[in-house]
């Protein structure tokens, strides 16, 4: 956090985090964390935002709103449709298995 001049004659600052007024000195650099605490505030939502990417139910952070369950409704019909593709693939193989050894 930058520093306050509350009396630049008298060489005194102010910190207004802590409100802790002294007295400001040469042989002491400081360096403002302002621009670090922006892009870890950016990388904090992205964070977020890749967590929520792990349930179905939670919004992202580039999507429209309204579409929290999305992913859920695709994943439910992708996995019936896979799930009647293969019982299908199953059910045909064991008739022409059956029909070879004469069962039916």
């Amino acid at each position: 956090m930058s520093m306050v001049h509350a009396a630049p004659e008298a060489h005194l600052v102010l910190d207004p985090l802590t409100s802790l007024l002294a007295e400001e000195r040469e042989d002491i650099i400081q360096y403002s964390m302002d621009p670090i605490m922006e892009q870890l505030d950016e990388l904090d939502k992205i964070a977020d935002d890749l967590i929520n990417s792990l349930s179905p139910t939670k919004p992202l952070m580039n999507s429209y709103p309204g579409r929290e369950n999305t992913s859920y409704s695709a994943g439910f019909y992708g996995n019936s449709f896979y799930g009647v593709v293969v019982g299908l693939a199953v059910a045909g193989l064991m008739l022409l298995v059956m029909s070879a050894l004469g069962v039916m």
